[in-house]
């Protein structure tokens, strides 16, 4: 299954009356049956998609007033198909833009005309109708239901448009962070032969600091020897667990193998690495935390530098 990315942008152009055209390009020509009547000029719709990062799935539509009946419709089929992110549908028709002049047909001018008539001949004072306001009364010429259609086409194409995108942006996702996955886990080799001689170095010098301070207090004299070394022992022992990551660094390739697999599973992934990404800086958090030598602390650094990419790129999936 693949990865989608929330980020992504595709547009569609539906005419009635002519070419319909998809966002890859490829021209469609619009079939009539033979005596059928063609379809009327002024009918292309243009549908843009645009979709960028959101929480959840957040969808807003700006319609042509003409349109604004298939708001229903078009809300279903982009709540079917996406699950997270701000999504913008901008639909246009050929009256809005800027694609021509409107055409106005035979039976819209005679039924101004009529209307015109009409009202002149019980307001003989009324101004008569201009050449603008024909054509605004004109625009979209094409019959409701087949401008409708040719939205709906237009709309349906663009959301197919939008989820390839998505895969696609997506795609390149998954490589980056299969990169910072492999980063995480070099550091994690890196650390993990450095652990032992830490703890074996800072237990040696806590043994030297016991004894000096020993020493220095002249408690020797009142306790036995062996109580001493048997104390001493079981300090050294107790700070060495207090200075040992590797439970943190074998947590923390546990949480790679996870993110790794939903990766390779893909689907609606986002979420579920948002909690991994937390858990893998809590474990970098306390590796830094926890470290006795300079080198883990290193380690430690850019660990948090490629966990806060990670999550900067976790962020766009869905």
């Amino acid at each position: 299954m693949a990865v989608y990315s929330m980020t992504g942008y595709a547009n569609a152009v539906s005419d009635a009356s002519a070419t319909s055209v998809t966002p890859g390009g490829t021209s469609i020509q619009p079939v009539t049956s033979p005596g059928e009547r063609p379809p009327a000029a002024g009918g292309a719709v243009s549908v843009e998609l645009r979709s960028v990062n959101g929480r959840f799935l957040d969808l807003a539509m700006r319609l042509p007033d003409e349109l604004r009946g298939l708001e229903p419709t078009l809300r279903e089929w982009v709540t079917a198909r996406f699950r997270r992110g701000k999504i913008e549908l901008r639909m246009t028709s050929r009256g809005e833009g800027e694609d021509g002049w409107p055409q106005p047909q035979t039976e819209h001018l005679n039924r101004l005309a009529n209307l015109e008539g009409m009202v002149r001949g019980w307001l003989p004072e009324a101004r008569r109708l201009s050449v603008h306001e024909v054509l605004q009364w004109c625009k979209g010429g094409a019959p409701a239901e087949r401008l409708d259609d040719a939205a709906l086409d237009a709309a349906k194409r663009a959301i197919d448009g939008l989820a390839a995108a998505r895969a696609r942006e997506g795609e390149r996702l998954v490589a980056v962070l299969r990169e910072r996955v492999r980063t995480l886990r070099a550091l994690a080799d890196q650390a993990e032969p450095l652990v032992p001689q830490t703890v074996k170095r800072q237990q040696q010098r806590f043994l030297e600091r016991w004894q000096e301070a020993l020493a220095l207090t002249g408690a020797q004299a009142s306790i036995s020897r062996e109580a001493l070394d048997e104390r001493a022992l079981n300090e050294a022992a107790a700070y060495a667990i207090r200075i040992d990551v590797a439970e943190e660094l074998a947590r923390l390739r546990a949480h790679l193998d996870e993110i790794e697999r939903l990766l390779a599973k893909g689907g609606e992934i986002g979420k579920r690495l948002d909690f991994l990404i937390q858990e893998l800086l809590r474990e970098a958090n306390t590796l830094g935390s926890k470290a006795a030598a300079l080198e883990l602390t290193n380690i430690s650094v850019e660990m948090k530098v490629a966990v806060e990419q990670l999550r900067e790129q976790v962020q766009n999936l869905e």
